[in-house]
């Protein structure tokens, strides 16, 4: 359900819900294990604390009847030069929110893309939150095209993974500056293919 989320949106809460509900039956549909949750975008008319306490009642909602289903809950922070005003702007308040839920199955979806423009750092914050990381993203900054097009080391960020010993997928989450299959040909570098 849309709006870059609702998850902090204490007058949507019946809303997110229903879209747990529809999330279930779409993830079953297709056998997917993990699903994400966007905080979404805090106006003016909620503070702080009830934005983070909606969120939090939400993911602990979330993680619970996902749990029931054998699939894993993402809470993901997104960067506010993209999204302006996104509650969940970094890996902090994103683990703060889901330490407070508390659920054994819910985890940090890390974006490089976002992560690079809120905070840096990108190897060593992988290598501290590996335990907490769910799943990863990529996409290069500025343009969030494919890796090769901007800023971030991916050849160094995707053999960190390897060596940390990172098991989850790696999603291509980016808008190639050409067609589709130009914009994989980085994977051939990093797989040697």
């Amino acid at each position: 359900h849309g709006d870059r989320g609702i998850a902090c949106l204490p007058d949507r809460v019946g809303e997110f819900r229903n879209g747990v509900a529809d999330a279930v039956r779409y993830a079953q549909e297709v056998g997917c294990r993990r699903l994400n949750c966007l905080a979404g975008v805090r106006d003016g008319t909620w503070t702080r604390e009830e934005a983070f306490d909606t969120l939090v009642g939400n993911l602990r909602y979330a993680a619970d009847v996902l749990d029931r289903h054998g699939m894993l809950l993402m809470l993901e922070a997104v960067n506010t030069r993209t999204v302006p005003g996104f509650f969940v702007d970094g890996t902090d308040l994103a683990l703060l929110a889901l330490d407070a839920a508390g659920a054994k199955n819910a985890f940090l979806q890390f974006d490089l893309f976002h992560m690079q423009i809120m905070q840096g750092d990108l190897a060593a914050t992988i290598e501290r939150l590996l335990p907490r990381i769910g799943h990863i993203q990529i996409a290069d900054v500025p343009g969030r095209n494919e890796p090769g097009t901007g800023e971030i080391g991916f050849d160094f960020l995707l053999a960190l993974l390897d060596r940390v010993g990172y098991e989850g997928s790696v999603g291509c989450e980016y808008n190639p500056k050409g067609s589709t299959l130009d914009g994989l040909a980085w994977v051939r570098n990093h797989l040697g293919a």
